[in-house]
């Protein structure tokens, strides 16, 4: 029987350093807003929306790098939860526009706290400037790659 070849271990990877702290970042992110009944998915959507006038589910969806479908699950999800509502359009009787209602307007910054403060929490250990290479070696990659729509889990 011959040897196995060498090969790397996982941990010799930056792909598995990255998926490690993204992993945390997501579920500690996903916990707390569990406790606020959104999910990370509801949540860009809540805040795609926040500060805008109201948008065409059609280019809500292409903001965000996501089907027409996605955008109508999590548009009826919002809706029955009462943070968004839909408009018809007056001069188009068969298309319509989205817009956070007035608590969906005041849930925004608190959800927005919560980004915060679940950031602080992971990345509070990086002094300034190694946070600021992270960001930047990052925004690098993403940029050389042509990633542009972003994560919803």
């Amino acid at each position: 029987m011959s040897r196995p070849q060498q090969v790397a271990e996982l941990t010799d990877h930056l792909g598995f350093w990255l998926r490690m702290v993204s992993n945390h970042v997501s579920h500690s992110f996903s916990r707390r807003l569990e406790g606020e009944g959104v999910t990370v998915a509801e949540w860009v959507v809540l805040r795609e929306l926040y500060g805008t006038d109201p948008l065409a589910p059609s280019r809500l969806a292409e903001r965000l790098g996501m089907t027409r479908g996605a955008i109508s699950k999590l548009a009826d999800r919002l809706m029955a939860k009462g943070l968004v509502a839909r408009a018809d359009d007056p001069r188009d009787g068969r298309a319509h526009s989205l817009s956070l209602s007035s608590a969906g307007l005041g849930l925004v910054p608190m959800l927005a706290r919560l980004a915060d403060e679940n950031e602080a929490a992971i990345f509070g250990c990086l002094c300034a400037e190694d946070r600021s290479r992270l960001e930047q070696a990052l925004k690098k990659i993403a940029q050389a790659r042509g990633l542009n729509d972003p994560p919803l889990t």
